[in-house]
């Protein structure tokens, strides 16, 4: 399961509070996601377990479907698997809804779904309704121009679809670094929860400090 800061449900910045208003340090935790969905996801609907993505916010979980068998060329094989990918979204549509408030009741976040069908020409992948989350922040002058470049050149048509646009490119080129980034960050989270075990010193008396011993230990 991908995963992103905080995802455990504890706190990952002081004061942060997700969608709906919840404090970060307030989700639950989704470390029994997957378990979940094996056992609560129709048999038969993906080819093996979904990739299952978890942030603050959204759940998003993208499975794998079965090619169907067509002749023709790349675009033949393209233009099948879209028509499929639209038929599983369909059909599925009041069981994904019923999953889906399940487990936003379950780990309080919203959930997205996805499908993919893969072939030799790379396949195709469609996500279904997924959260468009707004976030703030401060620029100076020398990164709002290059932003304002990304629009005057036609390349986006807002600072914020520059934005975002320049995030996803940092993301596919760095996606490696941002894995063992994620992978360790969840380990410190792990060494958190934790914590030290304390244990007395040696020949400390079980009793707390002031207590005054019974009538059977004197």
């Amino acid at each position: 399961m991908m995963v992103g800061r905080g995802h455990r449900g504890r706190p990952s910045g002081g004061g942060r509070v997700s969608r709906g208003g919840r404090p970060a340090g307030d989700l639950p935790a989704t470390d029994d996601l997957e378990a979940w969905l094996a056992g609560r996801l129709p048999e038969g609907w993906f080819l093996g377990a979904p990739e299952v993505t978890v942030d603050r916010e959204e759940i998003l979980i993208v499975g794998q479907l079965a090619a169907p068998e067509v002749e023709g060329d790349a675009a033949a094989r393209a233009a099948s698997a879209v028509g499929r990918i639209s038929r599983f979204r369909e059909e599925t549509r009041e069981d994904r809804m019923e999953i889906a408030r399940q487990a936003e009741h379950r780990y309080g976040r919203k959930v997205a779904w996805g499908a993919r069908i893969a072939d030799g020409d790379g396949g195709v992948e469609e996500l279904f309704t997924t959260l468009s989350v707004p976030v703030m922040t401060r620029l100076r002058q020398p990164e709002r121009r290059v932003l304002d470049t990304l629009v005057d050149a036609g390349v986006a048509r807002s600072r914020s679809e520059a934005l975002a646009w320049a995030v996803a490119l940092v993301g596919e080129h760095t996606e490696p670094w941002l894995a063992e980034l994620r992978e360790a960050m969840s380990t410190v989270d792990e060494l958190r929860t934790r914590g030290p075990r304390l244990d007395p010193p040696s020949g400390t008396p079980d009793e707390g400090p002031g207590e005054e011993p019974t009538d059977d230990q004197a």
